[in-house]
């Protein structure tokens, strides 16, 4: 990667880091909000809440792509920025729930910032090091999701704290302001080398692509909604920090350890390290389910974050894989969409099981995708062993 391609990436790395700084760090508080800002005693709401953003994202970003497509990546870039931008300061000047909901529901119309960055990078870079940057951009939203609740936390205990959403509208606009200054690529540069597989692991098809990727994401989503009360029950803890500090432990693995592990060989080997991350995936969640000590749910989430981490590096090396800069838009706005769907389909089954079974249900329903999933990806490794063997 040249100097020019590094600082492009370093800029819409941070950009989309100040942007999900206040997407993913206002959620937490959204029942203070309700209850401060609102005056609204339907708890329930928050809730809800939570997945309007992610639910109107899933529908928009497959349009929003084949917009980039046809019209660049860089200006649709920008219209994420300020379209986010917009939704912010809608909320951080709503009156009532109701106005509140039309403002998250814009935010993720409107959003989108992490697949527009993404098609943005597939102009400037390519192959390994696109799979790379994917790596980087997942890094800042991984850390957005650890920092921005802390952060956000030092100044929400105000008299209304929606009303930080005027001040967090900043964030995207400065972030747009950066972009515009990027230079507008419309052809994918020739001088970067694709990655190619150095092993004959199979590749995959678009189709199988997205369905593991929603199964991963599903799989990993399943357990956040009752976490923290599962620990508290299961380890007899009255201290909401502990569950907390267990809760981000994963993400803080992927921030420790995705850039290393990005360089390593087997992202030659995708689908060996799918199959990998899958199984033992599978195995974190069954031990958190059948071992819910404090101790052993630490070791557990750790190396949840371990396989979560190279579930993402082996994710991002297949979509490269099948991205071209003429259809990058469409093919990360459907990567994102489907993401999102799998995040709401999550939210659903894992309230379903909870009340339907127990609070350790998420976990084995969680586990047993991930190792079906495993099993199929397994199986291509060893079709395509057998065949290169005969």
């Amino acid at each position: 990667m040249n100097k020019n391609q590094r600082h492009i990436v370093t800029t819409i790395m941070i950009c989309h880091f100040v942007a999900a700084f206040a997407a993913l760090g206002m959620p937490p508080y959204f029942a203070l909000i309700l209850d401060k800002s609102l005056h609204s005693e339907e708890v329930y709401l928050a809730g809800w809440f939570y997945v309007v953003p992610t639910f109107f994202a899933a529908i928009s970003s497959p349009w929003w792509g084949k917009l980039a497509d046809r019209y660049g990546k860089k200006p649709l870039l920008l219209r994420a920025q300020i379209g986010l931008a917009g939704s912010f300061l809608l909320a951080g000047f709503a009156p009532n729930t109701w106005v509140f909901f039309v403002a998250l529901s814009l935010q993720g119309l409107l959003g989108g910032t992490f697949a527009a960055s993404n098609a943005y990078l597939a102009t400037v870079v390519n192959g390994a090091l696109l799979a790379n940057s994917l790596t980087l951009m997942q890094w800042s939203a991984r850390a957005a999701l650890v920092i921005a609740p802390v952060g956000l936390g030092l100044f929400i205990m105000i008299d209304s704290p929606l009303e930080l959403y005027r001040y967090l509208a900043l964030l995207p606009l400065i972030a747009a302001a950066c972009i515009v200054l990027l230079p507008n690529y419309s052809v994918q540069p020739e001088s970067v080398p694709a990655l190619q597989s150095k092993s004959k692991a199979p590749e995959v098809t678009p189709t199988e692509l997205y369905l593991l990727q929603f199964a991963f994401i599903f799989s990993t989503v399943i357990t956040f909604p009752y976490f923290v009360p599962f620990i508290q029950m299961s380890t007899e803890s009255d201290m909401p920090a502990v569950a907390g500090l267990l809760f981000g432990l994963p993400h803080l693995v992927y921030l420790l350890i995705a850039i290393p592990l990005s360089r390593n060989r087997w992202q030659y080997e995708p689908v060996r390290m799918l199959s990998v991350s899958y199984f033992l995936f599978a195995l974190s969640l069954f031990g958190q389910a059948l071992f819910p000590s404090l101790f052993s749910v630490m070791a557990w989430r750790i190396l949840m974050g371990f396989s979560m981490t190279l579930g993402f590096i082996g994710l991002h090396v297949l979509i490269v894989g099948i991205v071209r800069c003429d259809n990058a838009g469409r093919t990360f706005g459907w990567f994102e969409s489907n993401s999102k769907w799998g995040a709401v389909a999550a939210g659903l089954v894992a309230g379903v099981a909870v009340q339907a079974i127990d609070m350790k249900a998420p976990f084995f329903i969680g586990a047993l995708i991930m190792f079906i999933a495993g099993c199929h990806l397994g199986g291509l490794t060893l079709c395509r062993e057998r065949l290169s063997d005969s």
